[in-house]
């Protein structure tokens, strides 16, 4: 079996250029071809990242038979259309978030894999690097206690908005597609399902979202809030609070190649919790920083984490159960804040 997987990217955005970069860090990824709708964006995307074949048309590049698995970088709404022609061609598909716009469209998308024998993931970054997966053990180990809470942020302010995709109904942008997303995985990735939410939300003149804030309730009384825009500035902290202490991520969405860290911390217990005779109750040091060791390149660890799916057959990091919870929640949230895509 082949020890690289050879890839196809669809599009020649911001995002592409990241994950291009990575899968040129990776282990066992290798650029095989670009495809835009414009030749002269594919050549000049392909002439900076030295991937041999730039084609002017995405059909073109899911004919070739040195493409095993395809990137699609392209705007929200034509992921399940480009996902569909892409795995029918025998492609493998790291489908960027979010997956689909409707859970219709996400279903059929995942019923095209299966008939065709072929992985098809959300790309969720986050979900694949240490930093995330070692906050999971840290939970799972008992170091915060039990989860009661997540609290997350994710904004950003943007003043580009003409031509900007995310500022587009028609390509079902807002800022909840484009980073609300996160939240919601980042919160059922610890919790699991939501048995209630609810969200409220500001629509930018141009018809999407710009501001939403919500909330989860999962079965067991655990909690989660979230914050995420395109017009406004915020800490994009998440944390997740338990019964004996919480857990504070700086950087949770994209960590650093240096490693990433997380912090634990512990609150003085109140003077009434002070054991009989007097003193007070023994507590870990207030605050720990955990320093994680260097990591690589965020997308690059993504391709590796695809390659181990496809070509060792790992478990996918982003199931379709998973996949599937985040669309419909996505859209249940983009109902209530007056969005119908």
């Amino acid at each position: 079996m082949a020890d690289r997987l050879r890839w196809g990217i669809l599009g020649t955005g911001n995002i592409a250029r990241q994950f291009s970069a990575g899968v040129a860090a990776s282990r066992r990824g290798a650029l095989a071809a670009v495809a835009s709708r414009q030749q002269a964006s594919a050549d000049a995307f392909a002439k900076a990242f030295q991937i041999p074949v730039a084609l002017g048309d995405y059909a073109a590049l899911l004919a070739r038979a040195d493409v095993d698995a395809v990137y699609v970088s392209l705007p929200n709404s034509l992921h399940h259309a480009w996902t569909i022609a892409a795995l029918k061609a025998g492609k493998h598909v790291l489908c960027e978030k979010p997956f689909a716009v409707t859970p219709a469209e996400a279903d059929e998308m995942f019923d095209v894999a299966s008939s065709a024998g072929r992985v098809v993931m959300e790309a969720f970054m986050y979900r694949c690097h240490p930093q995330t997966l070692a906050v999971q053990q840290a939970i799972a180990d008992g170091q915060i206690g039990d989860v009661r809470q997540v609290r997350t942020s994710f904004c950003y302010r943007t003043t580009k908005v003409a031509g900007n995709v995310r500022f587009d109904p028609t390509l079902a942008g807002g800022a909840l597609m484009d980073v609300g997303c996160y939240a919601l995985s980042f919160s059922r990735l610890l919790l699991g399902e939501p048995t209630a939410g609810s969200a409220a939300g500001t629509v930018h003149p141009t018809g999407v979202d710009d501001l939403c804030t919500g909330w989860l309730a999962f079965a067991g009384g655990a909690v989660a809030s979230f914050t995420v825009g395109t017009g406004v500035q915020a800490n994009n902290t998440a944390y997740v609070c338990g019964t004996e202490g919480y857990i504070e991520i700086p950087v949770p969405w994209k960590p650093p190649v240096e490693g990433g860290q997380y912090v634990l911390a512990y609150a003085t217990p109140p003077k009434q919790d002070a054991p009989p005779g007097g003193g007070a109750a023994p507590v870990p040091p207030p605050r720990q920083t955990v320093q994680l060791p260097p990591a690589g390149d965020l997308y690059g660890i993504e391709a590796d984490d695809f390659a181990g799916h496809v070509l060792d057959g790992t478990p996918v990091r982003v199931t379709r159960a998973d996949t599937m919870g985040n669309t419909v929640w996505l859209e249940r949230f983009r109902k209530q804040i007056g969005l119908a895509y």
